[in-house]
């Protein structure tokens, strides 16, 4: 279920309450983007604009004034136009700016020259999305020099620019309960689509056709868009960390790497399966899978409140770095090898991101230069992963060319953590299970 419009008037009014008194934020709508030649892509709106409004239309501006007695949220947006409706669709022009998404006042975008400077004479300080809109970044400019053209006649323009993203981009990173009510469906319907894949995988399928299995799954499910790109690699192509070509055939005796998730009701999920094409894993191949399945379930053993962001990555760290000396992959004392950063030839990521209305969700990772404290309500993933090059000539033969990496969303909880993404098998007997049961 989508959010609510009183959880997008609950957003604004939490982000007002952090806005400096006498200020004004303003946030743009993302653009359309060209596909090819007179063509788009689907519109996906900017994940601020949406957080704060649920507006899902190009051309706007949304403006939030904490205190302005006439209103604190405005938006410029396209007027209605019967015309364009009959070509592009549905549009909710001025009265569908108030009516549905609950704007105090709304104008036309073409007015934006003349109404913004108006809101900002007399405002001390300015918020917005400084160096990542070129666009805006001008418009920002000739709106204060508008502003400053006046001062004679007692027009005075902001003297401070503030980067809305910081402000803005922390009260994003602690999940309201009905964001983490979407969130939990976005994961579940992921997770059927990963089992499904399991279920379909045949040798001799193309990469691409086991990616329609998750495609199909997400669409019935209610989620048209994928939350990115869906990587599904067989064989070596699991060693390539962002693949997503998905052009090769699936071959009988290799695993396949699927990460893929959908967007649904704008919020991401993120899920990474490793299993083998033919339906059993070789004995090489188990030996990786369950030292990186250790490290995954260490790892996630480490979210809870108080702990540090870095800790979970650290404890992957260590699992990993001991399993690869146990199996010969790397030789040495293990502390050493830690510290030299050895183990970065087969692990050479974090072990997970932010997650929410973005796949690679914002907040910052560290607080005044030191790793951040885990807080309820934050949501994140945890994907630690093995890829032995297939040109590693330093390991034997029949290590190279694996890749797998095992990814599931959490959220930290009270009492630690809850997997939200835990539908769907990862481990050996579970996977083999499941696929010899299709």
């Amino acid at each position: 279920m989508p959010l609510s419009q009183n959880d997008f008037r609950v957003h604004r009014q939490n982000v007002m309450a952090r806005m400096a008194p006498n200020s004004i934020a303003v946030i743009a709508a993302a653009p359309t983007a060209v596909r090819s030649r007179d063509t788009d892509y689907p519109y996906r709106q900017n994940s601020d604009f949406y957080y704060l409004s649920g507006f899902n239309e190009p051309d706007a501006l949304l403006v939030l004034a904490p205190g302005r007695p006439e209103g604190e949220f405005l938006m410029l947006c396209r007027p209605k136009n019967k015309q364009m409706e009959i070509w592009e669709g549905r549009m909710a022009g001025l009265e569908g700016a108030c009516d549905t998404y609950g704007a105090d006042e709304a104008f036309a975008i073409d007015e934006a020259g003349d109404v913004l400077p108006k809101l900002l004479d007399g405002c001390s300080q300015i918020y917005y999305s400084i160096g990542l809109d070129t666009v805006l970044d001008q418009q920002v400019i000739q709106w204060l020099n508008s502003v400053k053209k006046n001062a004679r006649a007692g027009a005075s323009a902001p003297d401070v620019l503030s980067n809305l993203d910081q402000l803005l981009h922390e009260q994003r990173l602690i999940k309201s309960e009905q964001e983490l009510t979407v969130l939990r469906e976005s994961c579940d319907l992921a997770a059927k689509a990963h089992a499904r894949a399991m279920q379909a995988c045949r040798p001799g399928m193309m990469e691409f056709q086991l990616e329609s299995e998750l495609t199909y799954t997400f669409a019935q499910g209610g989620a048209p868009a994928v939350a990115y790109n869906s990587i599904v690699g067989g064989g070596e192509n699991a060693c390539i960390l962002h693949y997503t070509d998905n052009n090769h055939a699936l071959n009988s005796g290799d695993l396949v790497l699927i990460d893929a998730g959908c967007e649904k009701d704008m919020y991401a999920s993120d899920i990474t399966r490793t299993f083998p094409v033919s339906g059993t894993f070789s004995e090489p191949q188990a030996l990786l899978y369950r030292l990186t399945l250790e490290a995954q379930l260490a790892a996630i053993k480490k979210i809870k409140p108080g702990n540090r962001w870095n800790e979970p990555h650290d404890e992957s760290v260590s699992v990993l770095t001991k399993g690869l000396v146990s199996l010969g992959l790397l030789e040495g004392d293990l502390q050493t090898l830690i510290e030299e950063g050895a183990y970065k030839r087969f692990y050479m990521h974090r072990v997970g991101h932010w997650l929410g209305i973005d796949v690679h969700d914002v907040g910052a990772y560290k607080v005044n230069g030191e790793w951040r404290p885990l807080e309820v309500g934050m949501v994140m993933t945890v994907e630690p992963g093995l890829y032995i090059a297939p040109d590693d000539q330093t390991v034997e033969p029949r290590w190279r060319g694996i890749g797998i990496r095992i990814e599931d969303d959490v959220v930290v909880t009270q009492d630690g953590c809850e997997v939200m993404t835990a539908g769907v098998p990862k481990t050996i007997e579970d996977i083999e299970a499941l696929m010899q049961s299709a």
